[in-house]
């Protein structure tokens, strides 16, 4: 019989004393990503590392000051249309997967830097209200196009094409291959050793929306943050649900080995992939800790994202929203509509921040890559408040839930 409370799981005392005689001798993993070999497109003295700002720091401080990072802060995480502050927005979530996986790759010895950058940058292409939104984007764009849009082949686009930031090719492999959706046992590290192999990655992802599901991260560091990227929301999710009142009480969920509260669950997965994967070159997890992990996975669907907020009649209503949304805007660039917003807002700005993109240069680009990448550049509130302006007679209207709506 499962137990009904898991106990919290400690580190096996040959890993953990193996551990604490590295620290002793200022030992690292000899998978460790070392400083000196990053790699980044152009070679600029100013992203030279010194000491004060070494070179996977350089990237972090580059994530953090672009102005998509700032939209994080109101991005749908899991639930959408309800003003609650107790809830998860985006933001919070890369701040708890960097949590998670600097935890994990500070006992495994591996540079924590860079799994700082990799995840506070994993979702900064990521669209308005979650993963729906991304997929009423992605069915626009693939009628138009043929292609697929996808929110961490989008990641890359922004930090490399749309704001041209220099970011290393370590860091940009770890954002392309982060998505924590398709969870492996034991996760071997990718071969991505350039530019033009990162580049022609991205590209079959937009291709052929199965791509996606075959990358691997290219170092230990970016296997961790996917693996986090898992920890991060499992248990987090159901804190979620339960300020929301989608459940009553953790007792709809049970678990053998890894909990179903969220401090546990964080824990013990990351006390098992310690337990399997120290001094190794690969990131693993036990075989009865990953079936409870996708057994939490499959109850978090049943339990959670199926009643997130975007069911039914909201879910129809948003995606024709999109639908009309996309239309119009790209109607817009095709007529050369100086008042768009679509110009006014995204191209102005884009190109004031961007340090190198120029109007007439982003302009002449697909116009279908540029109304993506507006839309997948909004928050909620400014989708809404965009979709408002463009249709004021509509009879569509989202209803949110406010901060007074049980008084």
């Amino acid at each position: 019989m499962p137990s009904a409370t898991p106990p919290y799981l400690t580190l096996d005392p040959l890993v953990e004393a193996a551990i604490r005689e590295d620290r002793a001798a200022g030992a690292l993993s000899k998978w460790r990503t070392d400083d000196a070999d990053v790699l980044r497109r152009e070679d600029l003295p100013h992203d030279a590392a010194t000491l004060a700002r070494p070179a996977f720091v350089r990237d972090i401080e580059k994530v953090l000051n672009i102005p998509a990072y700032n939209r994080y802060a109101d991005k749908t995480q899991v639930f959408s249309f309800a003003e609650n502050d107790e809830i998860s927005r985006r933001g919070l979530h890369v701040q708890l997967v960097s949590r998670v996986a600097r935890g994990i790759g500070s006992l495994l010895g591996l540079n924590c830097d860079l799994i700082e950058a990799i995840a506070l940058g994993h979702d900064v292409g990521h669209t308005p209200f979650g993963h729906a939104g991304e997929r009423f984007l992605s069915a626009c764009y693939h009628a138009r196009t043929g292609r697929f849009f996808n929110h961490n082949v989008h990641s890359v686009r922004v930090l490399d094409q749309l704001y041209r930031r220099n970011i290393s090719l370590q860091t940009l492999d770890g954002v392309l291959c982060h998505n924590g959706e398709f969870a492996q046992q034991r996760l071997v590290r990718g071969t991505c050793a350039s530019f033009d192999e990162l580049d022609e990655l991205a590209e079959t992802c937009n291709a052929d929306e199965q791509t996606i599901k075959s990358l691997r991260p290219s170092t230990l560091e970016g296997c961790v943050v996917r693996v986090a990227d898992m920890i991060a929301y499992i248990g987090k999710d159901r804190q979620d649900a339960l300020a929301m009142g989608v459940i009553d009480s953790l007792s709809v969920f049970d678990s053998d080995v890894i909990g179903t509260a969220n401090a546990k669950i964080i824990n013990n997965l990351t006390v098992d992939i310690v337990n399997n994967s120290y001094g190794r070159d690969h990131i693993a997890m036990s075989e009865e800790v990953f079936a409870d992990l996708k057994r939490a996975k499959r109850q978090n669907y049943e339990v959670i994202y199926l009643k997130e907020g975007m069911v039914d009649e909201t879910e129809n209503l948003v995606e024709e929203m999109f639908e009309e949304m996309y239309a119009r805007l790209l109607a817009d660039l095709a007529a050369g509509r100086e008042d768009s917003p679509l110009i006014r807002h995204h191209v102005k700005r884009l190109c004031d921040t961007s340090r190198s993109i120029t109007p007439e240069a982003y302009l002449a680009g697909e116009p279908n890559q540029i109304v993506v990448d507006y839309m997948a550049s909004m928050t909620d509130s400014y989708f809404m408040a965009v979709y408002a302006h463009l249709f004021p007679e509509s009879p569509r209207h989202i209803q949110t839930r406010g901060y007074c709506a049980d008084l």
